[in-house]
Protein backbone atom coordinates (compact mmCIF):
# COMPACT_ATOMS: atom_id res chain seq x y z
CA UNK A 1 0.00 0.00 0.00
CA UNK A 2 1.25 3.64 -0.53
CA UNK A 3 1.85 5.33 2.32
CA UNK A 4 -0.02 8.46 3.87
CA UNK A 5 2.22 10.76 2.77
CA UNK A 6 1.52 9.77 -1.19
CA UNK A 7 -2.10 8.86 -0.65
CA UNK A 8 -2.39 12.38 0.65
CA UNK A 9 -0.94 14.08 -2.71
CA UNK A 10 -3.11 11.92 -5.01
CA UNK A 11 -6.31 12.34 -2.95
CA UNK A 12 -5.53 16.09 -3.05
CA UNK A 13 -3.70 18.01 -6.03
CA UNK A 14 -3.65 14.96 -8.25
CA UNK A 15 -7.44 14.35 -7.64
CA UNK A 16 -8.39 17.75 -8.95
CA UNK A 17 -5.85 17.38 -12.30
CA UNK A 18 -7.81 14.26 -12.94
CA UNK A 19 -10.93 15.79 -12.53
CA UNK A 20 -10.28 19.42 -14.15
CA UNK A 21 -8.80 20.85 -17.56
CA UNK A 22 -5.51 22.25 -15.58
CA UNK A 23 -2.72 24.06 -17.36
CA UNK A 24 -3.15 22.56 -20.60
CA UNK A 25 -0.72 22.49 -24.10
CA UNK A 26 -3.74 23.19 -26.71
CA UNK A 27 -5.33 20.44 -28.29
CA UNK A 28 -3.28 17.79 -26.77
CA UNK A 29 -4.40 18.39 -23.57
CA UNK A 30 -1.54 17.76 -21.83
CA UNK A 31 -1.91 19.06 -18.27
CA UNK A 32 1.51 20.79 -17.07
CA UNK A 33 -0.32 20.55 -13.62
CA UNK A 34 -0.55 16.87 -14.42
CA UNK A 35 3.20 16.66 -14.97
CA UNK A 36 4.31 18.28 -12.35
CA UNK A 37 2.21 16.47 -9.44
CA UNK A 38 2.76 13.19 -10.91
CA UNK A 39 6.76 14.18 -10.71
CA UNK A 40 5.84 14.85 -7.04
CA UNK A 41 4.61 12.01 -6.28
CA UNK A 42 7.04 9.56 -7.87
CA UNK A 43 10.04 11.49 -6.92
CA UNK A 44 9.12 11.75 -3.29
CA UNK A 45 11.41 10.45 -0.42
CA UNK A 46 8.79 8.15 0.49
CA UNK A 47 9.42 6.39 -2.66
CA UNK A 48 12.68 5.90 -1.78
CA UNK A 49 13.99 6.10 -5.38
CA UNK A 50 12.31 3.09 -6.43
CA UNK A 51 14.79 1.04 -6.80
CA UNK A 52 13.75 -2.44 -8.44
CA UNK A 53 13.35 -4.73 -5.93
CA UNK A 54 12.89 -2.34 -3.22
CA UNK A 55 9.59 -1.15 -1.47
CA UNK A 56 9.54 2.26 -3.20
CA UNK A 57 9.38 0.63 -6.56
CA UNK A 58 6.10 -1.22 -5.52
CA UNK A 59 4.58 2.11 -4.35
CA UNK A 60 5.20 3.33 -7.15
CA UNK A 61 3.80 0.64 -9.65
CA UNK A 62 0.78 0.42 -7.51
CA UNK A 63 0.53 4.48 -8.07
CA UNK A 64 0.76 4.19 -11.86
CA UNK A 65 -1.57 1.16 -12.15
CA UNK A 66 -4.38 3.36 -9.52
CA UNK A 67 -3.91 6.25 -12.30
CA UNK A 68 -4.35 3.97 -15.55
CA UNK A 69 -7.96 2.31 -13.53
CA UNK A 70 -8.69 6.57 -13.03
CA UNK A 71 -8.38 7.13 -16.52
CA UNK A 72 -10.38 4.04 -17.48
CA UNK A 73 -7.76 2.01 -19.25
CA UNK A 74 -8.31 -1.85 -19.38
CA UNK A 75 -5.45 -3.73 -17.73
CA UNK A 76 -2.79 -5.23 -19.73
CA UNK A 77 -2.86 -8.78 -19.09
CA UNK A 78 -4.75 -11.65 -19.45
CA UNK A 79 -5.93 -12.03 -16.20
CA UNK A 80 -7.32 -9.05 -16.21
CA UNK A 81 -4.70 -7.12 -13.59
CA UNK A 82 -2.15 -4.12 -14.74
CA UNK A 83 1.10 -5.64 -13.60
CA UNK A 84 3.15 -8.67 -15.25
CA UNK A 85 5.05 -10.05 -13.19
CA UNK A 86 9.34 -10.46 -13.65
CA UNK A 87 11.58 -12.86 -11.50
CA UNK A 88 14.84 -10.92 -10.91
CA UNK A 89 18.37 -12.17 -9.89
CA UNK A 90 20.12 -9.15 -8.06
CA UNK A 91 23.71 -9.86 -8.11
CA UNK A 92 26.38 -7.72 -5.90
CA UNK A 93 29.90 -8.02 -5.53
CA UNK A 94 31.88 -9.49 -2.44
CA UNK A 95 33.24 -6.99 -1.25
CA UNK A 96 37.22 -7.63 -1.82
CA UNK A 97 36.98 -10.51 -3.76
CA UNK A 98 37.85 -8.85 -7.26
CA UNK A 99 41.41 -9.38 -8.27
CA UNK A 100 43.19 -9.16 -11.45
CA UNK A 101 47.26 -9.89 -12.12
CA UNK A 102 49.24 -9.95 -15.37
CA UNK A 103 52.13 -12.46 -15.49
CA UNK A 104 54.82 -12.30 -17.86
CA UNK A 105 58.06 -9.80 -18.75
CA UNK A 106 56.16 -7.17 -17.12
CA UNK A 107 53.82 -8.64 -14.03
CA UNK A 108 51.15 -6.79 -12.43
CA UNK A 109 48.50 -6.70 -9.31
CA UNK A 110 46.47 -4.00 -10.25
CA UNK A 111 44.64 -2.27 -7.42
CA UNK A 112 40.62 -2.20 -7.15
CA UNK A 113 39.27 0.90 -7.73
CA UNK A 114 42.24 2.98 -9.06
CA UNK A 115 43.46 0.40 -11.69
CA UNK A 116 40.07 -1.46 -12.65
CA UNK A 117 36.58 -1.92 -11.48
CA UNK A 118 34.63 -5.59 -11.81
CA UNK A 119 30.77 -5.95 -11.98
CA UNK A 120 28.86 -9.45 -10.21
CA UNK A 121 28.19 -12.12 -11.98
CA UNK A 122 24.87 -13.74 -12.19
CA UNK A 123 25.87 -16.77 -13.71
CA UNK A 124 28.16 -18.11 -11.06
CA UNK A 125 28.84 -17.25 -7.62
CA UNK A 126 32.65 -17.68 -8.34
CA UNK A 127 34.39 -16.10 -11.44
CA UNK A 128 37.66 -16.73 -12.63
CA UNK A 129 39.00 -16.56 -16.03
CA UNK A 130 42.53 -16.06 -17.74
CA UNK A 131 44.95 -16.59 -20.04
CA UNK A 132 46.54 -15.55 -22.91
CA UNK A 133 46.21 -12.03 -23.81
CA UNK A 134 45.27 -10.61 -27.16
CA UNK A 135 44.12 -7.12 -28.24
CA UNK A 136 41.05 -6.95 -30.38
CA UNK A 137 40.96 -2.83 -31.04
CA UNK A 138 37.31 -1.89 -30.51
CA UNK A 139 36.14 -5.76 -30.20
CA UNK A 140 34.14 -4.89 -33.51
CA UNK A 141 32.59 -6.89 -36.28
CA UNK A 142 30.79 -4.67 -38.64
CA UNK A 143 31.21 -6.34 -41.89
CA UNK A 144 28.18 -4.03 -43.47
CA UNK A 145 30.51 -1.38 -43.09
CA UNK A 146 34.09 -2.91 -44.02
CA UNK A 147 35.41 -3.00 -40.83
CA UNK A 148 36.51 -6.08 -38.74
CA UNK A 149 39.23 -6.12 -35.70
CA UNK A 150 39.03 -10.17 -35.45
CA UNK A 151 39.82 -10.36 -39.46
CA UNK A 152 43.27 -11.54 -38.64
CA UNK A 153 43.27 -12.42 -34.76
CA UNK A 154 42.53 -15.81 -33.24
CA UNK A 155 40.62 -15.71 -29.94
CA UNK A 156 39.82 -18.78 -28.82
CA UNK A 157 41.10 -19.72 -25.49
CA UNK A 158 42.36 -16.22 -25.31
CA UNK A 159 41.04 -12.92 -22.62
CA UNK A 160 40.43 -10.36 -25.22
CA UNK A 161 41.35 -6.78 -24.52
CA UNK A 162 39.34 -4.22 -26.48
CA UNK A 163 39.02 -0.19 -26.52
CA UNK A 164 35.73 1.20 -25.07
CA UNK A 165 33.13 2.16 -27.64
CA UNK A 166 32.96 1.82 -31.45
CA UNK A 167 34.99 3.37 -34.37
CA UNK A 168 34.01 6.89 -34.76
CA UNK A 169 33.63 5.84 -39.01
CA UNK A 170 30.58 4.05 -38.50
CA UNK A 171 26.84 6.30 -38.40
CA UNK A 172 26.20 7.38 -34.51
CA UNK A 173 23.37 4.63 -34.20
CA UNK A 174 24.90 1.40 -35.50
CA UNK A 175 28.17 2.79 -33.75
CA UNK A 176 26.20 2.80 -30.21
CA UNK A 177 24.81 -0.69 -31.37
CA UNK A 178 28.41 -2.40 -32.08
CA UNK A 179 29.63 -0.37 -28.28
CA UNK A 180 27.76 -2.56 -26.41
CA UNK A 181 26.37 -5.97 -25.55
CA UNK A 182 27.78 -6.93 -28.98
CA UNK A 183 31.28 -6.90 -27.90
CA UNK A 184 31.31 -9.75 -25.15
CA UNK A 185 28.87 -11.84 -27.81
CA UNK A 186 31.46 -11.18 -30.55
CA UNK A 187 33.81 -12.40 -28.35
CA UNK A 188 32.32 -15.21 -27.03
CA UNK A 189 31.40 -16.60 -30.61
CA UNK A 190 34.48 -17.21 -31.16
CA UNK A 191 35.71 -18.93 -28.10
CA UNK A 192 37.25 -16.47 -26.09
CA UNK A 193 37.66 -16.88 -22.34
CA UNK A 194 36.84 -12.95 -20.94
CA UNK A 195 36.91 -9.42 -22.10
CA UNK A 196 39.04 -6.58 -20.78
CA UNK A 197 37.85 -3.01 -21.61
CA UNK A 198 40.37 -0.11 -21.53
CA UNK A 199 38.72 3.07 -20.29
CA UNK A 200 40.78 5.39 -22.60
CA UNK A 201 40.99 8.90 -22.13
CA UNK A 202 37.86 9.02 -25.23
CA UNK A 203 35.89 7.20 -22.69
CA UNK A 204 36.76 9.61 -19.82
CA UNK A 205 34.89 12.44 -21.75
CA UNK A 206 31.99 10.51 -21.79
CA UNK A 207 32.02 9.48 -18.25
CA UNK A 208 34.59 10.12 -15.73
CA UNK A 209 36.45 7.22 -14.00
CA UNK A 210 35.43 8.25 -10.99
CA UNK A 211 32.05 7.63 -12.61
CA UNK A 212 32.82 4.35 -13.34
CA UNK A 213 34.48 3.67 -9.77
CA UNK A 214 30.96 4.50 -7.98
CA UNK A 215 28.98 2.91 -10.56
CA UNK A 216 31.01 -0.26 -9.65
CA UNK A 217 29.65 -0.41 -6.13
CA UNK A 218 25.81 -0.96 -7.45
CA UNK A 219 24.01 -4.09 -7.92
CA UNK A 220 23.53 -5.63 -11.14
CA UNK A 221 20.79 -7.68 -12.05
CA UNK A 222 19.30 -9.99 -14.46
CA UNK A 223 15.49 -11.02 -15.17
CA UNK A 224 14.63 -15.06 -15.33
CA UNK A 225 12.47 -17.11 -17.22
CA UNK A 226 8.90 -18.33 -15.02
CA UNK A 227 10.68 -21.28 -14.43
CA UNK A 228 14.10 -19.38 -12.80
CA UNK A 229 16.66 -20.05 -15.84
CA UNK A 230 18.33 -17.63 -17.09
CA UNK A 231 17.64 -16.06 -20.92
CA UNK A 232 20.33 -17.20 -23.17
CA UNK A 233 22.25 -14.03 -23.78
CA UNK A 234 23.06 -13.94 -20.01
CA UNK A 235 23.97 -17.63 -19.83
CA UNK A 236 25.95 -17.22 -22.38
CA UNK A 237 28.14 -13.55 -21.49
CA UNK A 238 31.42 -13.45 -20.69
CA UNK A 239 33.19 -12.40 -17.47
CA UNK A 240 35.05 -9.10 -17.87
CA UNK A 241 36.50 -6.01 -15.88
CA UNK A 242 37.27 -2.57 -16.81
CA UNK A 243 40.91 -1.27 -16.93
CA UNK A 244 41.32 2.66 -15.92
CA UNK A 245 43.54 4.72 -18.45
CA UNK A 246 46.03 4.46 -16.29
CA UNK A 247 46.09 0.78 -16.08
CA UNK A 248 45.42 0.53 -19.71
CA UNK A 249 48.66 2.45 -20.92
CA UNK A 250 50.72 0.29 -18.47
CA UNK A 251 49.25 -3.43 -20.18
CA UNK A 252 50.92 -1.87 -23.71
CA UNK A 253 54.29 -1.58 -22.08
CA UNK A 254 56.19 -4.11 -24.25
CA UNK A 255 53.74 -5.23 -26.78
CA UNK A 256 54.81 -4.84 -30.71
CA UNK A 257 52.85 -1.50 -31.15
CA UNK A 258 52.54 1.32 -28.49
CA UNK A 259 49.69 2.45 -26.89
CA UNK A 260 50.60 5.66 -27.92
CA UNK A 261 50.13 3.99 -31.37
CA UNK A 262 47.24 1.96 -30.60
CA UNK A 263 45.11 5.34 -29.31
CA UNK A 264 45.72 7.07 -32.74
CA UNK A 265 45.19 4.41 -34.96
CA UNK A 266 41.77 4.42 -32.92
CA UNK A 267 41.19 7.59 -33.95
CA UNK A 268 41.80 6.62 -37.55
CA UNK A 269 38.90 4.35 -37.33
CA UNK A 270 41.62 1.80 -38.42
CA UNK A 271 41.08 -2.27 -37.37
CA UNK A 272 43.76 -3.37 -35.38
CA UNK A 273 44.82 -6.61 -33.45
CA UNK A 274 47.84 -8.46 -31.92
CA UNK A 275 49.40 -11.05 -29.16
CA UNK A 276 49.87 -8.97 -25.83
CA UNK A 277 52.87 -10.04 -23.88
CA UNK A 278 51.91 -12.43 -20.98
CA UNK A 279 48.98 -13.69 -19.52
CA UNK A 280 45.85 -12.09 -17.37
CA UNK A 281 43.73 -14.14 -14.53
CA UNK A 282 40.92 -12.54 -13.09
CA UNK A 283 38.77 -13.50 -9.95
CA UNK A 284 35.79 -12.80 -8.66
CA UNK A 285 32.71 -13.40 -6.72
CA UNK A 286 29.40 -12.42 -6.33
CA UNK A 287 25.74 -12.67 -4.20
CA UNK A 288 22.56 -13.46 -5.54
CA UNK A 289 19.39 -12.91 -4.51
CA UNK A 290 16.17 -13.26 -6.12
CA UNK A 291 12.63 -11.73 -6.22
CA UNK A 292 9.84 -10.27 -8.25
CA UNK A 293 8.97 -6.87 -9.52
CA UNK A 294 6.17 -5.80 -11.84
CA UNK A 295 6.01 -3.87 -15.23
CA UNK A 296 3.13 -1.89 -15.21
CA UNK A 297 0.57 -2.49 -18.55
CA UNK A 298 -2.30 -0.60 -19.67
CA UNK A 299 -4.51 -1.18 -22.79
CA UNK A 300 -6.54 1.30 -25.00
CA UNK A 301 -8.15 -0.58 -27.51
CA UNK A 302 -8.87 0.85 -30.72
CA UNK A 303 -11.73 1.77 -32.74
CA UNK A 304 -11.22 0.29 -36.25
CA UNK A 305 -11.94 -3.36 -36.46
CA UNK A 306 -9.40 -4.16 -39.31
CA UNK A 307 -6.51 -2.12 -36.99
CA UNK A 308 -7.04 -2.63 -33.70
CA UNK A 309 -5.18 -5.92 -33.52
CA UNK A 310 -2.09 -3.71 -34.28
CA UNK A 311 -0.61 -1.89 -31.22
CA UNK A 312 1.55 1.30 -30.37
CA UNK A 313 3.66 0.60 -27.10
CA UNK A 314 3.92 3.48 -25.06
CA UNK A 315 6.93 2.82 -23.14
CA UNK A 316 8.41 4.48 -19.73
CA UNK A 317 10.63 3.30 -17.17
CA UNK A 318 9.49 4.02 -13.57
CA UNK A 319 12.52 2.51 -11.76
CA UNK A 320 15.43 4.55 -10.39
CA UNK A 321 18.54 3.69 -8.32
CA UNK A 322 16.52 3.58 -4.56
CA UNK A 323 18.36 3.50 -1.81
CA UNK A 324 22.44 3.69 -2.28
CA UNK A 325 25.49 5.08 -1.34
CA UNK A 326 24.71 8.39 0.72
CA UNK A 327 26.36 11.39 -0.75
CA UNK A 328 26.67 14.46 1.21
CA UNK A 329 24.42 12.53 3.59
CA UNK A 330 21.47 11.79 1.29
CA UNK A 331 21.47 8.15 0.38
CA UNK A 332 17.79 8.59 -1.47
CA UNK A 333 18.60 8.36 -5.37
CA UNK A 334 14.76 9.96 -6.00
CA UNK A 335 14.74 10.17 -9.88
CA UNK A 336 12.91 13.26 -10.26
CA UNK A 337 14.30 13.84 -14.07
CA UNK A 338 15.39 10.34 -14.81
CA UNK A 339 12.60 9.29 -14.67
CA UNK A 340 9.76 10.45 -13.11
CA UNK A 341 9.24 12.98 -15.52
CA UNK A 342 8.96 10.18 -18.23
CA UNK A 343 6.65 8.38 -16.27
CA UNK A 344 4.59 11.74 -15.82
CA UNK A 345 4.62 12.16 -19.60
CA UNK A 346 3.51 8.96 -20.25
CA UNK A 347 0.54 9.09 -17.39
CA UNK A 348 -0.43 12.17 -19.04
CA UNK A 349 -0.71 11.06 -22.55
CA UNK A 350 -2.38 7.62 -21.64
CA UNK A 351 -4.79 10.47 -20.09
CA UNK A 352 -5.27 12.34 -23.13
CA UNK A 353 -5.78 9.78 -25.27
CA UNK A 354 -8.66 8.35 -22.48
CA UNK A 355 -10.27 11.69 -22.35
CA UNK A 356 -10.51 12.04 -26.68
CA UNK A 357 -14.16 11.85 -27.90
CA UNK A 358 -12.83 9.57 -30.76
CA UNK A 359 -10.95 7.01 -29.98
CA UNK A 360 -7.73 5.74 -32.32
CA UNK A 361 -8.15 3.41 -34.76
CA UNK A 362 -5.26 1.20 -33.47
CA UNK A 363 -5.03 -0.01 -29.59
CA UNK A 364 -2.55 1.65 -27.61
CA UNK A 365 -0.59 -0.05 -24.69
CA UNK A 366 1.29 1.84 -21.60
CA UNK A 367 3.94 -0.33 -20.49
CA UNK A 368 5.96 1.34 -17.48
CA UNK A 369 9.21 -0.48 -17.03
CA UNK A 370 11.03 -2.31 -14.17
CA UNK A 371 14.90 -2.61 -13.87
CA UNK A 372 16.08 -0.20 -16.62
CA UNK A 373 18.70 1.28 -14.68
CA UNK A 374 19.80 -2.21 -14.61
CA UNK A 375 19.82 -3.16 -18.13
CA UNK A 376 16.72 -2.60 -20.02
CA UNK A 377 15.36 -5.86 -18.18
CA UNK A 378 11.58 -4.78 -17.82
CA UNK A 379 11.36 -3.67 -21.69
CA UNK A 380 13.82 -6.96 -22.74
CA UNK A 381 11.25 -9.12 -20.83
CA UNK A 382 8.33 -7.16 -22.35
CA UNK A 383 9.35 -7.98 -25.94
CA UNK A 384 10.06 -11.94 -24.76
CA UNK A 385 6.70 -12.51 -23.33
CA UNK A 386 4.39 -9.92 -24.30
CA UNK A 387 1.32 -9.36 -23.33
CA UNK A 388 0.33 -8.78 -27.65
CA UNK A 389 1.61 -10.66 -30.44
CA UNK A 390 5.16 -8.93 -30.93
CA UNK A 391 4.39 -8.81 -34.81
CA UNK A 392 1.53 -6.74 -34.32
CA UNK A 393 3.43 -4.00 -32.53
CA UNK A 394 3.63 -1.43 -35.33
CA UNK A 395 5.84 0.93 -33.11
CA UNK A 396 7.21 2.05 -30.10
CA UNK A 397 7.77 5.36 -28.35
CA UNK A 398 9.87 5.86 -25.70
CA UNK A 399 9.97 8.24 -23.25
CA UNK A 400 13.59 8.65 -20.77
CA UNK A 401 14.84 12.27 -21.09
CA UNK A 402 12.32 14.53 -20.29
CA UNK A 403 14.93 16.86 -19.10
CA UNK A 404 12.75 20.09 -18.35
CA UNK A 405 15.64 22.18 -17.06
CA UNK A 406 14.98 25.31 -18.90
CA UNK A 407 12.16 26.68 -21.71
CA UNK A 408 12.51 24.43 -24.66
CA UNK A 409 12.01 25.06 -28.22
CA UNK A 410 13.45 21.48 -29.75
CA UNK A 411 12.47 17.87 -29.03
CA UNK A 412 15.36 15.34 -29.62
CA UNK A 413 14.02 12.01 -31.46
CA UNK A 414 16.60 10.03 -31.51
CA UNK A 415 16.20 6.77 -33.89
CA UNK A 416 13.90 9.15 -36.03
CA UNK A 417 16.35 8.45 -39.33
CA UNK A 418 15.81 4.97 -39.49
CA UNK A 419 11.93 4.59 -40.03
CA UNK A 420 9.55 6.39 -41.76
CA UNK A 421 8.22 7.59 -37.92
CA UNK A 422 10.36 10.50 -38.48
CA UNK A 423 7.85 11.76 -40.92
CA UNK A 424 5.76 11.51 -38.08
CA UNK A 425 8.32 13.34 -35.62
CA UNK A 426 8.39 15.66 -37.61
CA UNK A 427 4.63 16.74 -38.35
CA UNK A 428 4.33 16.51 -34.62
CA UNK A 429 6.58 18.90 -33.75
CA UNK A 430 5.82 21.17 -36.18
CA UNK A 431 2.55 21.27 -34.61
CA UNK A 432 3.48 21.35 -30.89
CA UNK A 433 5.22 24.41 -31.99
CA UNK A 434 8.65 23.42 -31.64
CA UNK A 435 11.90 22.02 -33.66
CA UNK A 436 13.33 18.48 -34.55
CA UNK A 437 16.09 17.61 -33.14
CA UNK A 438 17.09 13.82 -34.51
CA UNK A 439 21.15 13.80 -32.94
CA UNK A 440 21.96 14.18 -29.26
CA UNK A 441 25.80 13.71 -28.00
CA UNK A 442 26.60 10.38 -30.06
CA UNK A 443 29.48 9.85 -28.27
CA UNK A 444 26.75 8.91 -25.24
CA UNK A 445 25.22 5.94 -27.09
CA UNK A 446 22.24 7.03 -26.11
CA UNK A 447 20.19 5.32 -28.86
CA UNK A 448 20.94 1.77 -26.84
CA UNK A 449 20.45 3.12 -23.53
CA UNK A 450 17.36 3.20 -23.02
CA UNK A 451 14.09 1.05 -23.48
CA UNK A 452 13.62 1.10 -26.78
CA UNK A 453 16.52 -0.61 -28.16
CA UNK A 454 14.64 -4.27 -26.82
CA UNK A 455 11.75 -3.25 -29.60
CA UNK A 456 14.41 -1.95 -32.18
CA UNK A 457 15.85 -5.63 -31.69
CA UNK A 458 12.59 -7.26 -32.20
CA UNK A 459 12.17 -5.57 -35.38
CA UNK A 460 10.08 -2.90 -34.46
CA UNK A 461 10.78 0.81 -35.16
CA UNK A 462 10.88 3.07 -32.63
CA UNK A 463 11.55 6.27 -31.22
CA UNK A 464 13.36 7.73 -28.34
CA UNK A 465 12.15 11.13 -26.71
CA UNK A 466 14.47 13.36 -25.41
CA UNK A 467 13.88 17.15 -24.81
CA UNK A 468 16.32 19.09 -26.77
CA UNK A 469 19.21 21.41 -26.17
CA UNK A 470 17.60 24.31 -27.73
CA UNK A 471 16.45 26.96 -25.23
CA UNK A 472 13.65 29.40 -25.85
CA UNK A 473 14.97 31.55 -23.83
CA UNK A 474 18.15 33.68 -25.69
CA UNK A 475 20.31 34.22 -22.42
CA UNK A 476 19.72 30.00 -21.61
CA UNK A 477 22.54 27.42 -23.35
CA UNK A 478 20.67 24.59 -23.05
CA UNK A 479 23.25 22.27 -24.44
CA UNK A 480 25.13 23.98 -21.59
CA UNK A 481 22.67 23.23 -18.79
CA UNK A 482 22.03 20.08 -20.03
CA UNK A 483 26.30 19.00 -19.96
CA UNK A 484 26.31 20.50 -16.31
CA UNK A 485 23.37 18.22 -14.87
CA UNK A 486 25.00 15.15 -16.65
CA UNK A 487 27.84 16.19 -14.86
CA UNK A 488 26.65 16.69 -11.44
CA UNK A 489 23.24 15.61 -11.04
CA UNK A 490 22.98 12.61 -13.04
CA UNK A 491 22.47 9.32 -11.05
CA UNK A 492 22.97 11.56 -7.79
CA UNK A 493 21.13 12.34 -4.89
CA UNK A 494 20.64 15.73 -6.15
CA UNK A 495 17.98 14.35 -9.02
CA UNK A 496 15.28 15.15 -6.51
CA UNK A 497 12.36 17.58 -6.16
CA UNK A 498 14.59 20.40 -4.68
CA UNK A 499 16.56 20.70 -8.03
CA UNK A 500 14.80 23.74 -10.09
CA UNK A 501 12.35 22.10 -12.72
CA UNK A 502 10.35 23.63 -15.92
CA UNK A 503 7.20 21.94 -16.00
CA UNK A 504 5.81 23.89 -19.20
CA UNK A 505 8.70 22.40 -21.03
CA UNK A 506 7.90 18.52 -19.82
CA UNK A 507 4.37 19.21 -21.03
CA UNK A 508 5.38 20.44 -24.56
CA UNK A 509 7.76 17.15 -24.19
CA UNK A 510 4.95 15.27 -23.72
CA UNK A 511 2.69 16.35 -26.58
CA UNK A 512 5.12 15.84 -29.31
CA UNK A 513 4.78 12.14 -27.86
CA UNK A 514 1.36 12.13 -27.68
CA UNK A 515 0.80 13.36 -31.75
CA UNK A 516 3.35 11.27 -32.97
CA UNK A 517 1.52 8.36 -31.04
CA UNK A 518 -2.25 9.46 -32.72
CA UNK A 519 -0.52 9.96 -36.00
CA UNK A 520 0.61 6.02 -36.45
CA UNK A 521 -2.59 5.03 -34.64
CA UNK A 522 -4.63 6.55 -37.10
CA UNK A 523 -2.08 6.30 -40.17
CA UNK A 524 -3.49 3.61 -42.87
CA UNK A 525 -0.20 1.97 -43.04
CA UNK A 526 2.34 0.72 -40.61
CA UNK A 527 5.90 2.38 -39.81
CA UNK A 528 8.63 1.05 -41.63
CA UNK A 529 12.28 0.83 -41.54
CA UNK A 530 13.89 3.27 -44.27
CA UNK A 531 15.16 1.08 -47.35
CA UNK A 532 18.93 -0.36 -46.61
CA UNK A 533 19.01 0.70 -43.03
CA UNK A 534 20.88 -1.00 -40.84
CA UNK A 535 18.50 -1.74 -37.81
CA UNK A 536 15.62 -2.89 -40.38
CA UNK A 537 18.47 -4.87 -42.10
CA UNK A 538 19.34 -6.61 -39.04
CA UNK A 539 16.50 -7.24 -37.54
CA UNK A 540 13.64 -6.56 -39.41
CA UNK A 541 10.45 -8.65 -40.17
CA UNK A 542 8.34 -8.81 -43.29
CA UNK A 543 5.65 -6.35 -41.47
CA UNK A 544 7.95 -3.83 -40.67
CA UNK A 545 10.60 -3.69 -43.95
CA UNK A 546 9.81 -0.95 -46.46
CA UNK A 547 7.46 -2.81 -49.43
CA UNK A 548 9.56 -3.19 -52.32
CA UNK A 549 9.13 -0.53 -55.33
Amino acid sequence: MLDRRVVALMSGALLAVACTPGNRSDTAVISVDGIRQHVTVLAHDSLEGRGTGQRGYDKAAAYVAEQFKRYGLAPGMSDGGYFQPVLFRETSLVPGSASVRVSGPRPMTLTPGVDFVASSDARDTVTAFGGPIVFAGYGVSAPEFQYDDYANIDVKDKVVVVLFGAPASLPANPRAHFSGAEKAKAAAARGARGVITLWTDEAERTAPWTFMERLSHRSGMVWLAPDGSLPAESSSMLGGVVLSPAASARLFAGASTSWARVLETARQGKPQSFALPGEIQVRKASIHREFSAPNVVAKLTGSDPALAEEYVVYTAHLDHDGIGAPMAGDSIYNGAIDNASGIAALLEIARAFSERKERPKRSILFVATAAEEKGLLGAEYYVERATVPVDAIVANLNMDGNHMLFPTRSIVALGAEHSTLADDAAAAAQAAGVELETELMPEQAFFIRSDQYPFVKKGIPALFFVNGTRSSDSTVDGGAVLMNWLGTIYHTPKDDLAQPMHYEAGAKYAEVAFRVGERVANASVRPSWRPGDFFGNRFGTPASRAPAP
